[in-house]
């Protein structure tokens, strides 16, 4: 049944003016992080209250707007127990870790992630709206001691300028759109200067946080670094407002293309009809799903983690049964550090040289004819390289099927400074190239 977004505004803050009320910076300094505060709007369970008052737990932040969404007389509220410590945080489980994802070993300079060949994960910030209880980083995301400094800034963009195989920069950390609005313009401009970089990233939860943030000047100082992707986190359909759908239609007005990413959480997501409402309710105000992530490995979110077996029922239950626009990737972000690795139901039951046995949705089988004349397409002769193709064990190009390994300028500077180690696969057959200059791999000219 289709369902409408409305406007919610908690009871304490009734009286509170309208240009007040949408104003972020307003949100921003008004942030509720005590058992006092919190228990002024929402009557706290002795486990919540517990949490609160323990010292040295994960920071405790949440914008009036956001525990607005709150039904106050619900302990198992869905938004309630993503933002709200329990005692259970408090509890070691086994296998979690501080940096469960390696991010820190795969950092060539301070708060740049490069794991995958073509792009990188640029930290711009430790500081977010609001703090979810199960965050991957909460090693750094929140502790005032642990910003970005300008010189930090200064190294990332040089290692870019350096780097000419990454083509694609995901701004995260924290939350970007939490910087002020100048350093955050400048990062952008400073990225768009760069020529082999072709596409900005955003990943922020302030549109779902905070979307007055998302203001009409903000969308277009946006839409002047196109091309400009942006991933919103929503976990539950409780979480979509009328807020947040007007601030989603303002930025794709503008262009910006909307993914969204979820983390499959017990008690808050981990149903199929929860899941099915979910993505429904996103497409509806023109945010693609993108991937639903398994709850990562990491210390205090324990009691959040699900079986695999759920996400692959979850799956079973989207795939046929809803649009595939609605359908995002279930994800395991592999303990370790490598990298998002996609699960799902098998549908493919056998295949031998001549057909294939398949399964759909509903559980019909089919068989496929595979040809028998086949002939592959043959590769365009390689004429010379504009990027190098860059992965984590050794910087890897494939020209004409002739591996040859080619270190970028600056590559042991930039990672021995960091006390990085890397192990590069066949050191001995490392070739020179002239990174930024006409020659190609082969010695000849364009």
């Amino acid at each position: 049944m289709k369902t409408e977004f409305v406007s919610k505004r908690a009871k304490p803050y009734a009286d509170v003016p309208d240009e007040k009320w949408n104003d972020w910076r307003w949100q921003l300094s008004n942030r509720l992080n005590t058992v006092d505060e919190i228990g002024e709007i929402i009557p706290l369970t002795e486990s919540e209250r517990k949490a609160l008052q323990t010292q040295g737990l994960f920071r405790v932040d949440i914008t009036p707007y956001f525990i607005s969404l709150i039904d106050p007389d619900d302990p198992e509220d869905p938004v309630r127990r993503q933002v709200i410590p329990r005692a259970e945080e408090l509890q070691a489980f086994t296998a979690m870790m501080e940096d469960s994802l390696a991010e820190d070993r795969h950092s060539p300079v301070p708060g740049l992630v490069h794991r995958y060949p073509d792009r990188v994960l640029m930290l711009v910030t430790t500081q977010c709206a609001s703090y979810c209880r199960y965050c991957t980083r909460s090693r750094i995301v929140g502790d005032p001691h642990q910003t970005f400094k300008r010189e930090e800034f200064e190294m990332q963009i040089e290692y870019l300028k350096r780097t000419p195989q990454v083509r694609d920069v995901l701004l995260s950390g924290g939350d970007p759109l939490v910087l002020a609005p100048k350093i955050l313009e400048e990062l952008l401009s400073r990225l768009r200067e760069i020529p082999h970089i072709e596409i900005i990233r955003i990943g922020s939860r302030v549109p779902v946080f905070m979307p007055m943030r998302v203001t009409q000047e903000l969308c277009d100082m946006l839409a002047k670094y196109h091309p400009l992707w942006m991933n919103i986190h929503v976990n539950h359909s409780n979480e979509i407002s009328k807020e947040l759908a007007e601030a989603c239609d303002r930025l794709t007005r503008v262009g910006i293309p909307l993914g969204n990413q979820s983390v499959l959480l017990a008690g808050v997501n981990d149903n199929v009809h929860i899941q099915r409402q979910l993505v429904q309710d996103l497409v509806r105000i023109r945010v693609r799903p993108y991937y639903l992530y398994q709850c990562d490995l990491v210390e205090g979110a324990g009691h959040f983690r699900t079986p695999v077996a759920k996400g692959i029922e979850i799956m079973e239950g989207l795939r046929g049964h809803t649009s595939g626009y609605a359908v995002p990737q279930y994800i395991i972000d592999a303990p370790g550090g490598g990298g998002k690795i996609p699960v799902m139901p098998n549908y493919l039951l056998s295949m031998s040289d001549h057909k294939i046995i398949l399964r759909n949705y509903e559980g019909y089988i089919a068989t496929y004819e595979e040809p028998t004349d086949y002939l592959p397409s043959k590769a365009a002769k390689f004429k010379g390289v504009k990027r190098v193709e860059a992965g984590q064990e050794g910087l890897v190009s494939l020209l004409e099927g002739k591996e040859m390994f080619i270190k970028p300028e600056g590559f042991d500077e930039l990672h021995n400074r960091h006390g990085i180690q890397h192990r590069l696969k066949n050191e001995e057959k490392w070739k020179p190239l002239g990174i930024g200059s006409e020659e190609s791999a082969d010695g000849t000219k364009e």
